[in-house]
């Protein structure tokens, strides 16, 4: 059966906007590799879907179309594991500039893993057809769902990385980007925004005296106006991206008056509600 061109981000993280014009609010973005479906068309622009049903316009200089379909959705993936991972034109660390920057999480064709150096490299097919090679100990060949545990672990190395509004990658987060991160580390299919995650059918009301960690907490001046999410991490802490204060993922206390007033909702992943 014939494959089906896809267009896929070439670029470490695409900013997707409101308009076809970079003056344009950010509205969300997609990370290297990142197959996107295209609804609209207008010069240099392309309005498209992401998997996570989010639309925008993305500069079209951000993507390739690949005629083999989908990037990384077969075969051999490493899926990287450091927040930021460097990719280099050859197995060397010193002799040139990397290629590029890729995030956590960033899914990548391996072509080769070479017995040389104890298997410390891995070469790579890039998403527009090139070569690049990274590093081992990067990457991960293991993308099982995490326990709640586990979940409050990863969230806890974001610590102190920058607030980014529309952010959805390591390089900047914003408040929903982050929780959907930690979501979909659980297997969990979420909604990209806060609103729409705090009447998520995949997870159910609980009580706040009755929150468990990795329970997942909504803000906002109403249940129906929800503008903040984060993740319960135990002992009346919780973990969020936010531009309050300090502009960086951080952890806040739930009895601060700030944000004790502003919580309207609290949700918890329905058993079975994983991919």
């Amino acid at each position: 059966m014939a494959l089906e061109a896809a267009w896929v981000v070439t670029v470490p993280v695409a900013n997707m906007y409101l308009q076809p014009s970079k003056d344009a609010a950010v509205v969300s973005q997609a990370i290297y590799g990142t197959t996107v479906f295209v609804l609209e068309e207008r010069g240099g622009w392309k309005r498209v879907r992401t998997p996570d049903e989010y639309a925008g316009w993305m500069p079209a200089a951000s993507l390739h179309l690949r005629p083999q379909g989908p990037y990384a959705a077969a075969g051999r993936v490493a899926t990287v594991a450091s927040l930021f991972a460097n990719l280099y034109r050859e197995p060397d660390l010193t002799r040139r500039r990397p290629l590029m920057t890729v995030a956590f999480e960033t899914r990548l064709e391996v072509l080769e893993e070479p017995e040389a150096d104890g298997r410390r490299w891995i070469r790579l097919r890039l998403a527009d057809g090139g070569q690049a090679w990274i590093q081992r100990g990067d990457v991960t060949f293991s993308e099982r769902p995490l326990s709640a545990g586990e979940t409050i672990a990863l969230a806890r190395r974001f610590l102190g990385l920058p607030y980014l509004w529309g952010g959805v990658s390591a390089f900047g987060f914003d408040c929903s980007g982050f929780t959907q991160m930690l979501g979909r580390r659980r297997g969990l299919r979420m909604p990209r925004d806060a609103a729409p995650q705090a009447h998520w059918e995949g997870s159910a009301p609980v009580a706040p005296r009755d929150l468990q960690p990795a329970d997942l907490l909504y803000f906002g001046e109403s249940a129906d106006k929800v503008n903040h999410t984060g993740m319960y991490i135990g002992d009346g802490e919780f973990i969020h991206a936010t531009a309050y204060l300090r502009p960086v993922v951080q952890i806040s206390r739930l009895d601060d008056p700030h944000w004790a007033e502003r919580l309207v909702a609290c949700r918890r992943p329905k058993t079975g509600a994983a991919e």
